[in-house]
């Protein structure tokens, strides 16, 4: 592998973003992989051939294969959750997970308080819940932006004198905003596993040289200004991020890859047009949760996907996922209308999203049989060859197919 790789989901999240970079590493030696956004709730699910298992949420998937990991500033770092990765990646037979670690030195910090913050706004919701993972990741993004001189980054955990006074100010707020009388964390507690992390973590910038596989997380449906607005996350899901990032280091080329399944799924509420309840789907490691709400399933929707792949400026190259369901589940359909002829075009402010989000919540699809070929299909409609196919959750079942000669 020469070029560097953009890996980005283009439905709703969970399209094996993570075993699609597990497998980019296995073929060809990487400098790194950088994750380019999100924050600690990814689930990005990895196994091995031997059977291991990991979900990694920041570290990059390529670790297995000791690829190093960059977490840009485009991050939100939570190091209790990143202990708790590294120590799994250790019971894994990963020797030393913090040591293959770099993290941008302005990441923003998660902390417990905007996690039991983010948890009551979302239960306070009640029926009308985002669909939120819990762990304070969006928190940490609206907080940095209202209060940007007192939001912790991964630089200020080596001064514990700052961290104490600006987790104090957080734990007020977050008090304040809840509104009630609640059990939080001691700002003592908070401070010392924040020295831990910043005696710990090595800081730098992105790695020079290459290549480079940006990891990201989400999904471009999801996304803060292109997604169905309220139902999105407090990140930038396309490529935009990556290429800042390549940008800022002199190296512009990269490849893009999107990743797409052979059936389109969602977790908690939003729109979901081509959701199919009677659909029993085989889901080994997504589920319903506490705070996203059910795990939904359905039809191809190439609506939906067009439109996302349109918003990220097009892709390279696509990445095929569960082509062993598709095989097996020959009720599936394909989407590429909606009936009542509602288009999806990017532009308009969040309100205006929001108008959309109503709209196709109440929008029905018009479904066709499954086709002959699958990733025909998804190439043809998308503009874009299919050129990894994967028919299980380990490297050993990706397949390649590069474009003619002549062709995209």
């Amino acid at each position: 592998m020469e070029d560097h790789i953009i890996v980005a989901d283009l439905g709703y999240g969970d399209a094996g973003k993570g075993t699609i970079v597990d497998w980019l590493c296995s073929r060809n030696p990487v400098r790194a992989v950088v994750r380019y956004n999100g924050g600690g709730q990814a689930g990005h699910n990895v196994v091995t051939p031997d059977g291991r298992h990991h979900t990694f949420a920041q570290f990059g998937a390529g670790t297995f294969w000791g690829v190093p990991t960059f977490l840009s500033r485009f991050m939100m770092i939570d190091p209790l959750r990143l202990a708790s990765e590294a120590n799994h990646l250790r019971w894994m037979s990963v020797p030393d997970p913090m040591g293959l670690l770099t993290v941008d030195p302005e990441a923003l910090v998660t902390t417990p308080f905007h996690k039991r913050v983010n948890q009551h706004r979302e239960r306070s919701r009640g029926e009308h819940r985002h669909g939120s993972c819990g762990m304070g990741v969006g928190e940490t993004a609206s907080y940095a932006l209202e209060n940007p001189d007192f939001a912790i980054r991964v630089a200020d955990c080596g001064n514990p004198w700052v961290v104490r006074r600006l987790l104090t100010r957080l734990r007020d707020w977050a008090s304040a905003e809840i509104g009630r009388p609640i059990k939080l964390p001691t700002v003592d507690d908070v401070t010392e596993v924040y020295r831990q992390f910043g005696a710990t973590v090595r800081t730098g910038r992105l790695p020079s040289g290459g290549p480079l596989v940006f990891e990201g997380a989400q999904g471009v449906l999801l996304d803060e200004w292109y997604g169905f607005h309220p139902y999105t996350t407090w990140a930038t899901t396309t490529f935009t991020n990556a290429f800042e990032l390549l940008g800022e280091a002199g190296m512009d080329d990269a490849k893009r890859l999107g990743v797409v399944r052979t059936y389109m799924t969602r977790h908690g509420n939003g729109p979901f047009v081509t959701e199919d309840p009677t659909l029993d789907l085989p889901e080994r490691h997504n589920r319903t949760g506490e705070w996203q709400g059910p795990f939904r399933t359905g039809h191809l929707d190439l609506v939906a996907l067009k439109y996302a792949a349109g918003v990220c400026g097009g892709v390279d190259e696509i990445a095929l996922t569960h082509m062993d369901v598709a095989e097996e589940h020959p009720e599936l359909k394909v989407c590429r209308e909606y009936a009542d002829g509602l288009t999806l075009v990017p532009g308009g402010n969040l309100d205006h999203r929001a108008k959309v989000s109503e709209r196709l919540l109440t929008a029905r699809p018009v479904l066709s049989p499954a086709p002959e070929s699958w990733p025909g299909l998804v190439a043809q409609e998308l503009d874009a060859p299919v050129t990894v196919r994967s028919s299980g959750p380990t490297w050993l079942d990706k397949k390649v197919r590069r474009p003619a000669a002549g062709r995209r």
